[in-house]
């Protein structure tokens, strides 16, 4: 999951994050909260597609998560 401050939204600094993750650490899934359209938004712009759901976190709360990996990955 990545975080970025409210008052930095906007301005490309989570799409050059991702861009590193993506490039230098190999980042091809993630997990983000269901209940956040904008992030889903942003990782599907990004080339991430949801593979699977949950009805909760993975410490067992009543959140549900969103598993998405990057197009073309298996």
């Amino acid at each position: 999951m990545l975080f970025i401050a409210p008052e930095e939204v906007g301005r490309g600094l989570g799409r050059r994050l991702m861009g590193y993750g993506i490039q230098h650490c190999g980042v091809e899934r993630l997990a983000v909260n269901e209940q956040n359209p904008q992030a889903r938004g942003f990782y599907e712009h990004m080339g991430f597609q949801v593979c699977k759901r949950t009805e909760t976190d993975e410490q067992g709360d009543p959140y549900p998560l969103l598993y998405m990996k990057r197009s073309g990955v298996e």
